[in-house]
């Protein structure tokens, strides 16, 4: 199965560091690594999809993005509360998507993703999202991980379901969309395996 080879190490070349520094990982197919300033156009012009800007809060204009990449996903690594990481195609460097574990309670993460239009539907997120789970279940104190997904987000939904989630439920109305109405979300929980 593509991607459950994976490799991980720290980005500080020859220096052992906490887990919890910003890593590389990789599969047969991907490199997840940190958003770098290089990034910054890539992530702005995904973010432009009508579908990544309804179902999640991401950079819409340039500024949001060069703050994002630049000061916020940094800050949340040295918070220990939030480990982003782009994926990007081995063959051509192509960004895929952003994955992210989120620290929700102790224990408990929550597991996050969007995917550049482009590249759905070629099994990337299934096989970066595998691997930024394996990469919590070594190096954090991880006994759940949980996936949200507002409903109608078919495609995060397959994703999750593709990972091993169990789908526990809907909540009704849990919160303001990008659109100002209230939506209901799904809730699905992995245990550590």
């Amino acid at each position: 199965m593509p991607g459950r080879d994976i490799r991980w190490s720290p980005l500080v070349d020859g220096v052992d560091t906490a887990a919890v520094d910003p890593v590389t990982l990789e599969t047969d197919r991907l490199v997840l690594r940190g958003f770098t300033p290089a990034d910054v156009d890539a992530v702005y012009e995904a973010c432009q999809d009508e579908d990544i800007q309804f179902y999640t809060p991401v950079p819409y204009r340039r500024a949001d993005a060069e703050k994002l990449v630049g000061e916020k996903l940094p800050a949340q690594w040295a918070e220990d509360r939030d480990y982003t990481l782009g994926a990007f195609r081995k063959d051509t460097g192509a960004l895929v998507g952003s994955y992210c574990l989120t620290l929700i309670s102790r224990g408990v993460w929550e597991l996050g993703y969007w995917a550049v239009r482009e590249q759905r539907g070629r099994g990337y997120s299934a096989e970066a999202a595998r691997a930024l789970c394996d990469w919590g279940w070594a190096t954090l104190d991880v006994h759940r991980i949980e996936w949200w997904a507002m409903a109608g987000n078919t495609g995060s939904r397959a994703v999750a379901e593709k990972l091993g989630f169990t789908v526990e439920g809907t909540l009704c109305n849990r919160s303001i969309a990008n659109d100002g109405k209230p939506h209901d979300w799904w809730v699905g929980g992995l245990l550590r395996p």
